[in-house]
């Protein structure tokens, strides 16, 4: 008896650390809200200058209630296929908790199922790369339980590029510029000074 009370409590043990380890799949989410994302098209975002209007809501076809969990809203900005080749850093996997494709949190609202929109400042730190956006329902216990893109199931339609600032701004290049020949001006005029003092001190 004791045996298979042992048997047992490893055997819930066992499966507890399974689910926690392994956590919500993309691939269990079902497909619930409808996004659009609008911006300027054929042109490139940048950072720190563009803007992105997005709206969600769920989609009315469903069944009455499926929506009944659902706490909260998180939109994300997602890579898409052809700026995640070679690059570890941003593979698609499976398991949410180990997936990269969403690095990027845009904004978190409580859930409504209509009449949800957000304009978003495209970040200065966003990489260079092509993106959709992608929102994911949460249940109270801050899970996934469904999701909706503003782009089709192989990630290729609706896309956006977005470029990366350098950093730098002009003003900070005019600083710098001005503090160079602050420098050099003061310099020459050390050099300038002690020299009058040196001619000065023979002199005498």
């Amino acid at each position: 008896m004791a045996a298979l009370e042992g048997f047992l409590v490893a055997s819930l043990l066992l499966s507890c650390l399974a689910s926690i380890s392994y956590g919500v799949t993309f691939s269990s989410l079902q497909k619930t809200l409808v996004v659009s994302a609008s911006h300027q098209q054929g042109k490139v975002l940048k950072g720190g200058e563009d803007k992105i209007a997005i709206t969600w809501s769920y989609n009315n076809s469903l069944p009455a209630g499926t929506d009944s969990a659902y706490k909260t809203v998180k939109l994300k900005l997602c890579y898409a296929p052809i700026s995640q080749q070679d690059r570890a850093w941003r593979k698609t996997v499976d398991n949410l908790e180990k997936d990269k494709t969403c690095q990027h949190n845009i904004v978190s609202r409580p859930y409504s199922p209509s009449n949800n929109n957000f304009t978003w400042s495209v970040e200065r730190d966003v990489p260079t790369a092509t993106y959709f956006i992608r929102a994911y329902a949460y249940n109270s216990a801050d899970e996934e339980v469904a999701f909706g893109q503003n782009t089709d199931a192989h990630k290729t339609t609706n896309l956006f590029q977005v470029e990366a600032i350098s950093g730098r701004h002009a003003s900070l290049d005019i600083a710098s510029v001005c503090f160079s020949v602050f420098s050099v001006v003061s310099l020459f005029g050390f050099f300038f000074l002690e020299k009058r003092k040196a001619k000065s001190s023979q002199q005498k």
